[in-house]
């Protein structure tokens, strides 16, 4: 769908970010460079510690990884960009390279919300199920879950864009956003978009709600099933399996359906944005601190990824 004539097409738009704090954003750029460097470096590391350590060669950290690859993805679309405006005057970013960063970013974020889901559903195999735990997470089911995952999200990501980018945009180009987030963009519409935001919030809430409902479910029979669990330290050891997976869920969840459950005429730019930069910045930051450097495991299999490094130099 080509945009009227009556409308003079935008070419770019302007990422208005942080520029409200004024001279105080030059703060947040050492802050956030640090923060994405330390995304970088854990989730690369413990990724390399599972790939490299047979002991770790299991559907949960199987799963990890993959969030870890995602969650690092996931932030290089958005923080790098954040970084050059924090530094700049001019905040611009050309239609096209927009929608391709609003593309990948839905995507990323969907595939996360579904394999928190499916990693939901493998601790609730390996505790109420363990003797069938190699057939329901056998390595060809995780292989298809994992890439099941990819494609809905992906998917997802290709109808928000199509709906929102073939929208007509003129008069004000200024996204009230650090990137090219659904919300922002979609209000600087010249025509009327309520029929494209409704298809767009049954989407999202989709996405959140079906995944986080089979979560809670899982969960409930885990904790019937640990109930059940006569030793206390028995109870302490499953608890321990789901504590980081059920922190990471609550902060991603509750963040993302603050933003995205919502009609978008009720965006509050600079109290969202605290929001956003949580499940932006702060939850890929936590996902390799709260997942992997708590668990022992982790932490012996890093342990002989540096030792290796150390002793090859």
């Amino acid at each position: 769908m080509i945009p009227s004539a009556n409308f003079t097409r935008i070419n770019e738009f302007l990422l208005l970010g942080f520029s409200y704090l004024q001279e105080k954003q030059l703060v947040l750029f050492p802050l956030f460079l640090c923060i994405y460097l330390l995304i970088l470096s854990g989730n690369i590391t413990t990724v390399t510690a599972i790939f490299l350590e047979h002991k770790l060669h299991t559907p949960m950290y199987y799963f990890l990884s993959i969030l870890s690859i995602s969650e690092t993805f996931y932030t290089i679309v958005i923080l790098p960009k954040m970084l050059l405006n924090l530094l700049s005057v001019l905040r611009t970013i050309s239609f096209i390279n927009c929608a391709v960063q609003m593309f990948f970013f839905a995507g990323l974020a969907v595939n996360n919300c579904l394999l928190l889901g499916v990693m939901g559903y493998d601790r609730y195999a390996a505790i109420c199920h363990p003797l069938r735990y190699p057939i329901l997470m056998s390595w060809r089911v995780c292989g298809q879950l994992s890439i099941t995952c990819g494609i809905l999200g992906f998917m997802s990501a290709l109808i928000m864009v199509n709906l929102i980018f073939n929208l007509p945009f003129c008069n004000s180009n200024k996204v009230n956003h650090y990137f090219c987030d659904i919300s922002p963009v979609i209000r600087l519409a010249c025509t009327d978009s309520e029929t494209r935001e409704f298809v767009i919030f049954i989407l999202c809430a989709l996405v959140l709600v079906i995944p986080f409902f089979f979560i809670c479910i899982s969960y409930l029979y885990i904790l019937k099933t640990i109930m059940k669990i006569p030793s206390t330290e028995g109870k302490k050891k499953a608890f321990s399996t789901c504590a980081s997976h059920l922190t990471v869920v609550i902060i991603h969840y509750g963040c993302a359906s603050f933003i995205y459950l919502r009609p978008t005429g009720s965006y509050i730019s600079n109290k969202d944005r605290i929001a956003t930069v949580t499940y932006t910045v702060i939850t890929p930051l936590l996902n390799p601190i709260v997942y992997s450097l708590r668990n022992k495991d982790v932490q012996m299999a890093i342990r002989k990824v540096l030792s290796r490094k150390f002793h090859l130099k």
